[in-house]
């Protein structure tokens, strides 16, 4: 599982990442971090507001900073 952390490297982008190693690692997933911090990358998932998460491509939250298990349930959804 690819996971992807969009985001400038704001305060939230970085919180954004650490919620989510923390849920992958609790869920026992099989996964690797990536942080996209170039906006014409960003920009072409269509993600407009950031922090964002995407597993494997897909952008699962944009424009919010999801709790720990907001992140698992969407982990556990993917």
């Amino acid at each position: 599982m690819k996971i992807q952390i969009l985001g400038t490297g704001c305060q939230k982008c970085l919180q954004l990442a650490e919620n989510t190693e923390k849920a992958a690692s609790e869920l026992g997933l099989d996964y690797e971090i990536e942080k996209v911090t170039d906006i014409n990358q960003i920009m072409s998932f269509g993600v407009m507001m950031t922090p964002a998460l995407a597993v494997d491509g897909k952008v699962l939250v944009s424009g919010k900073l999801p709790s720990v298990e907001e992140v698992k349930e969407l982990l556990g959804d993917s």
